[in-house]
């Protein structure tokens, strides 16, 4: 499964920026991002239709 995660910003929480990465990777990111005290917003990566 892939997630969408979006930094955002510190005063108003507007997006930032956007990345898309596996399952595997959301752990360390929200590590990183609490390490900071970063604001994430993740959710499920919209999957295209075969």
């Amino acid at each position: 499964m892939r997630f969408e995660i979006t930094r955002l910003d510190d005063v108003d929480g507007t997006p930032v920026d956007t990345t898309v990465v596996d399952a595997a990777s959301v752990n360390r990111i929200v590590q990183q991002a609490a390490a900071i005290g970063q604001r994430l917003w993740i959710r499920p990566a919209e999957t295209s239709a075969s």
